[in-house]
C-alpha cells in the first residue's frame, strides 16, 4: 500500500521562505519510483485544486506561472521524496498544499495536505 505524507507547512511572513517535504512509503512505489511524476498542487477553500510544480524522473519540471522564479521543485528517488522550496512568498500563496505522485495514464496518489499561510 502506498502512503503519501507531507510536512513543512506553517505560517510565514510575506517575502519569507518555506520548504515543503513529501515522502512516499510503500515497497511497490520504491520499485517503480522512476516511473512516477512527482509534484505539488494547492487549493484554497472550495476552489479548484491547481498545479504548483511537477518534476519527472529525468529532471524536467513544470511550474505554474504564478510561482515560476520563486518556487523550486526537487526530488530524491533514493528517499522516495519530493520537495518544494518556496521563496519570496506572497499572501496569495496561502493554501493547502498537496503532494501528488502519478504514473502517466495509470495511478496517482495524494497526500492529506499541509497548510501554508503567508501573513504578517
Amino acid at each position: 500500500q502506498i502512503h503519501v505524507a507531507e510536512s513543512g507547512g506553517g505560517l510565514v511572513q510575506p517575502g519569507g521562505s518555506l520548504n515543503l517535504s513529501c515522502t512516499v512509503s510503500g515497497a511497490i512505489f520504491s520499485i517503480y519510483v522512476s516511473t512516477y511524476v512527482m509534484g505539488w498542487y494547492r487549493q484554497v477553500g472550495e476552489e479548484k485544486r491547481e498545479l504548483v510544480a511537477t518534476i519527472s524522473d529525468d529532471g524536467s519540471t513544470n511550474y505554474a506561472p504564478a510561482v515560476k522564479g520563486r518556487f523550486t521543485v526537487a526530488r530524491d528517488n533514493f528517499k522516495n521524496s519530493v520537495y518544494l522550496q518556496m521563496n519570496n512568498v506572497k499572501p496569495e500563496d496561502t493554501a493547502v498544499y498537496y503532494c501528488n505522485v502519478a504514473r502517466v495514464g495509470s495511478v496517482e496518489y495524494w497526500g492529506q495536505g499541509t497548510q501554508v499561510t503567508v501573513s504578517s
